[in-house]
């Protein structure tokens, strides 16, 4: 669908972000869910850039958004002014890094000094997929397991109590996401080629996805930079392909991911008291959403057996539409305008 421009001097009810690792979406909203203006840029990755380069990013992709909008100059123009700052009432902006209520804030104040919004709210990006996944016209109420280049999971009821976890990698008890099942694919595929580990079918595979002709020579590329690390992500389907074709060691790491996600929203649910009553549980990210029987199987049949009340779906839907619901429900819009805002994005 397209984008409707606002009248001159309007500014939108909601500039919704969501940002992960890889891409960053961006959305103006009027109060009565009609998308004014969307935009997008790279990846959010504060860990690793610092606060003030990754709140730049999200600024390429709000400066695309406003000048969709009609708020400044044409998107992506160089010197397009910020004329009508703030662009909308609130902010809601789902961010990958917010992982702790002080991240949290640091990313709050931020975003905020950017004077985009006249006020400003900060999530984790996994509330994105929560909220995304949610009905129209009910106070969010469930748990969202995500699973893409990492895994997180975020859980909310009506009354704004939340349910989550650190997620910020093997320090905090997390194992598995794309670039976990990348690394274990990895190291399984290498002790099985030299002898150190049982036999799988990944230690031809791995490397022929490169064009290589062993493991030795796929260590021998990345840890020379010769093949550049984040390629790494390419062997997850190339994990779930042999897995498939019943490969015992590659099998064994797509249970253990689904024993994960099913550990993770169980436990989320029981912090919440949604064990007992009926509850959505709603899963998204690239692993979760790619449809693979050998990983949704287990998962489903793990939660039946530990939460049996669990209603269990897919969120194909974008996070960005999640961010801009958040929003809609902070600014008090009414169900019709988060019915316009699901209709734009499908």
């Amino acid at each position: 669908m397209g984008v409707r421009r606002p009248s001159a001097g309007v500014r939108a009810a909601v500039l919704a972000l969501d940002a992960g690792n890889s891409k960053t979406d961006a959305a103006l909203v009027g109060a009565d869910g009609r998308v004014l203006g969307t935009g997008r840029a790279g990846g959010f990755q504060p860990q690793l850039t610092g606060t003030g380069a990754a709140v730049d990013v999200l600024e390429q992709a709000v400066a695309q958004a406003a000048g969709a909008a009609g708020l400044t100059g044409p998107a992506g123009a160089a010197g397009a002014v910020p004329a009508g700052l703030p662009y909308a009432d609130t902010v809601s902006a789902c961010l990958a890094g917010a992982d702790f209520p002080v991240e949290e804030q640091q990313l709050a104040d931020a975003v905020a000094a950017r004077g985009w919004g006249a006020a400003t709210q900060v999530r984790n990006d996994t509330f994105a997929i929560l909220r995304a996944g949610l009905p129209v016209g009910r106070p969010p109420r469930g748990v969202a397991v995500v699973c893409g280049a990492g895994i997180n999971c975020a859980g909310m009821l009506p009354d704004g109590r939340t349910a989550r976890f650190p997620s910020v990698g093997r320090i905090s008890g997390d194992w598995g996401g794309g670039g976990g099942l990348a690394r274990e694919a990895l190291w399984s595929a290498a002790r099985a080629e030299d002898g150190r580990g049982e036999r799988t079918g990944l230690a031809a595979a791995l490397p022929g996805h490169f064009g290589l002709g062993s493991m030795a020579a796929l260590i021998e590329a990345l840890h020379l930079g010769h093949l550049a690390w984040r390629r790494v992500h390419e062997l997850v389907p190339v994990l779930f392909e042999v897995a498939a074709a019943g490969d015992r060691v590659a099998a064994a790491l797509v249970e253990r991911q689904a024993e994960e996600v099913v550990a993770m929203a169980s436990v989320a649910l029981a912090r919440l008291d949604l064990l007992a009553q009926e509850a959505p549980v709603l899963l998204g990210g690239g692993v979760l959403t790619a449809g693979h029987p050998q990983l949704d199987g287990p998962i489903r049949a793990g939660l039946a057996a530990r939460a049996p009340l669990a209603r269990v779906s897919v969120v194909a839907a974008p996070p960005v539409l999640g961010a801009a619901l958040l929003g809609l429900d902070a600014v008090g819009a009414p169900p019709a305008a988060h019915a316009e805002l699901r209709a734009h994005f499908g």
